[in-house]
């Protein structure tokens, strides 16, 4: 059915990639400069020639920013940071200094900043002047305080609020979706400093990255709902970071549903997290090729299973064998019905670990943009496809533990429904008896206005008369309407 679709209408500027692109390069431009301001004013007095001219860095980066009206805004959500309601990506490079412009505004208790164009220099120096000394005995008295001191001098062109809260959540969620978002974030940053070390021949910290499992670990155990909503966010620079760290959370998660130990978890992510590793000995013009692949760069490709195994080795010079990394690295691509690769020279089973890993990483690579794949399927479309087809090639009790735990409509699903709204699919109903009825994001309003950030709503709700309020008629590719997903995660 296509006529509601027809109805819906999309602005200009919200599909206006190039514009969009536009913010981030500029945003990154701010954040280092505004990093660069804070920085250098814990080093020099505020009128040392260091510290004047990065604070005419920072105006001249926020008066760039300047939207139609004269405006500038910055927001942090969790981890993150939206620039004019663009979120900047984050990667290894610019990780650290994205966390430490966040740290200053948490310690300020503060989580937006609006600018309008006509603030000076030395209004500029005011405000990174008080982010960096803030007082008071809590998050809300320190970000009254820098309120306070920025209007007794007289700086009436910032506007600063607190961390906005969403309405279904309080408090107690909104610390669980923080750490959830944290913990997503150094997941990557983390995942893409050992790709460079492998790279680099050199060996990676597997304590480091034993740490950054455990994290996933526990958070898919405190809020598992939170962990597999951040799996939408598949915007950084290089997506082979982000898929190994969605494989290792959707395996944790699908782990945690057949029964293992929180030991077994931690190897299970781990073993995950590592499971491409073989690709960083894969020539990046293969990996990042948009036509058709030839047969010898197939042959380079399947290669990353045994290339994966000899990566691996590297780790026991830390005194660390990771057997069953090796394992998932070597037989993740390996189907149950003997097909696959790499060719088995003799019939054997496939380990449990490399199993669950399997059938994530084929709903992940499908349902992700990782350059020589074929075109993108929609999630709701792909697990259709993954129940019609498991008992031929992916284990049968795997396949059905991992619909079951997304439910018919996946987290990051967008669809159409009966109202003419569009809406995002948040998570499963917790009604078993509700599965095709997810719980969703609308981001839309019957008009097809977008809305940001999205209103949660049950589609299991009744009304008086024990209707449905609303309905799905159909997915749709949120990229034809110029939605960013994981945008509606991170916020």
């Amino acid at each position: 059915m296509t006529a509601p679709i027809d109805r819906v209408t999309v602005s200009t500027e919200n599909v206006d990639s190039a514009s969009e692109g536009l913010v981030r390069a500029t945003g990154r431009t701010f954040v280092l400069a505004f990093c660069g301001a804070l920085r250098s004013l814990r080093l020099y007095p505020a009128d040392n020639p260091i510290v004047a001219k990065s604070v005419l860095e920072l105006h001249a980066a926020a008066a760039a920013l300047a939207t139609a009206d004269g405006e500038m805004e910055l927001r942090i959500a969790g981890e993150f940071l939206f620039v004019n309601q663009t979120r900047l990506r984050l990667d290894l490079d610019n990780y650290a200094t994205i966390a430490y412009l966040v740290a200053r505004f948490r310690a300020s208790g503060t989580g937006m900043l609006r600018s309008r164009v006509e603030a000076t220099p030395a209004d500029w120096l005011t405000l990174v002047t008080a982010l960096n000394t803030p007082a008071g005995t809590d998050a809300t008295a320190r970000h009254h305080g820098l309120r306070q001191r920025l209007t007794a001098a007289g700086v009436t062109r910032f506007a600063v609020e607190l961390p906005v809260k969403t309405e279904e959540s309080g408090s107690g969620d909104e610390v669980s979706a923080d750490l959830a978002r944290g913990a997503y974030a150094r997941s990557v940053a983390a995942a893409a400093d050992v790709m460079h070390a492998i790279a680099r021949g050199q060996s990676p910290n597997l304590r480091a990255l034993k740490r950054t499992v455990q994290l996933i670990v526990d958070r898919i155990l405190t809020d598992e709902a939170a962990m597999l909503g951040l799996t939408t966010v598949r915007d950084y620079e290089d997506p082979a970071f982000t898929h190994a760290v969605n494989v290792s959370i959707f395996s944790v998660a699908l782990g945690r549903r057949l029964g293992l130990t929180r030991a077994q978890l931690y190897d299970l992510g781990l073993s995950a997290l590592f499971h491409d590793c073989g690709k960083s000995r894969v020539p990046e013009a293969v990996l990042g090729k948009k036509e058709a692949l030839t047969a010898d760069d197939w042959r380079l490709i399947t290669g990353h299973t045994w290339l994966g195994v000899l990566t691996l080795f590297q780790v026991r010079e830390q005194g660390e064998y990771p057997y069953h990394a090796m394992l998932v690295a070597y037989e993740h691509h390996l189907k149950a019905d003997g097909g696959g690769y790499p060719r088995r020279l003799r019939a054997r089973p496939v380990g449990l670990y490399s199993r669950i890993v399997g059938v994530i990483e084929m709903f992940d690579a499908a349902t992700t943009n990782l350059g020589y794949r074929t075109p993108v399927k929609r999630p709701a479309e792909y697990v259709a496809e993954m129940r019609a087809t498991a008992d031929t090639f992916l284990d049968p009790t795997c396949v059905r533990t991992f619909v079951e735990m997304v439910g018919a409509y996946p987290v990051g699903s967008v669809m159409v429904l009966d109202t003419f709204e569009l809406a995002i699919s948040r998570g499963v109903n917790p009604d078993p008896e509700l599965p095709d009825r997810p719980l969703v994001f609308i981001v839309s309003d019957q008009q097809g206005a977008l809305l940001f950030p999205g209103r949660p709503v049950d589609l299991g709700d009744t009304d008086a008369n024990g209707r449905y309020t609303r309905s799905i008629i159909e997915t749709i590719d949120p990229e034809r309407y110029g939605i960013c997903v994981g945008d509606y995660f991170v916020a």
